[in-house]
């Protein structure tokens, strides 16, 4: 039997950068490295072994610090082990999005309950960086039109992982307008809702964090009542 976990392995391992973007775009694939290799097979087999599908929750594209050296979405190194029991010799890195993000998995009863309803991922599913720093696809043009054709293609293939086509969560009200765009486009999902995204929320209305939990928990539980 061929579960979310299996497809969701093979996919990642096999992920590759595109070669189109712009000179000054860089790219962070971190799933050659076998050290990745392993926390991907670990995470998925002990979370996703089954055929269940998921409601897709879907940010931007990784940050440096999460997904770029986990290969887990909106997972650091140290949430890895803290939240989901898997043990690595990563170096612990600073996360805001992993950060806020676990504490709704904790909401939820944790690791191993979240993730039997959700499935994290984004748009473009590899970091991107510029000067160093974490960069939007969305952040100019030239980047957004050289991603397009692969962010459909990488969207089409992880919806074969196991999805729920009835509602998507969207992470980031500007990510909404390009997610909105490949909907209207692909017709992959009956209704999208959209939540302000981790980042946003840490650093610019840390003092109305437990506002935004409380939304976050009530969106996705009404989510997982209408599937």
């Amino acid at each position: 039997m061929t579960t979310f976990a299996n497809k969701a392995i093979a996919y990642y391992n096999a992920l590759a950068a595109p070669a189109n973007l712009p000179p000054d775009i860089g790219v962070m694939n971190p799933f050659p490295k076998p050290a990745v290799q392993q926390i991907v097979e670990e995470f998925y087999t002990k979370f996703f072994d089954d055929n269940k599908p998921r409601v897709f929750v879907l940010g931007i594209n990784p940050g440096r610090f999460g997904a770029g050296v986990t290969g887990i979405s909106f997972t650091t190194p140290q949430n890895l082990r803290r939240y989901c029991g898997i043990d690595n010799d990563l170096r612990d890195t600073p996360e805001l999005s992993s950060r806020f993000i676990y504490r709704i998995v904790e909401a939820f009863g944790g690791a191993k309950e979240f993730y039997s309803q959700f499935f994290l991922t984004s748009l473009f599913p590899l970091a991107l960086t510029k000067d160093n720093k974490n960069y939007n696809f969305y952040d100019d043009r030239a980047t957004t039109e050289a991603l397009w054709p692969a962010i459909t293609h990488e969207v089409k293939t992880q919806l074969n992982f196991g999805y729920n086509r009835r509602v998507a969560v969207c992470l980031g009200r500007k990510n909404e307008t390009y997610l909105r765009r490949l909907n209207d486009q692909q017709g992959f999902f009956d209704r999208i809702v959209t939540l302000d995204h981790p980042r946003y929320i840490l650093q610019y209305k840390s003092k109305d964090a437990p506002l935004y939990l409380e939304r976050y928990i009530a969106t996705l539980q009404e989510c997982v009542e209408e599937t």
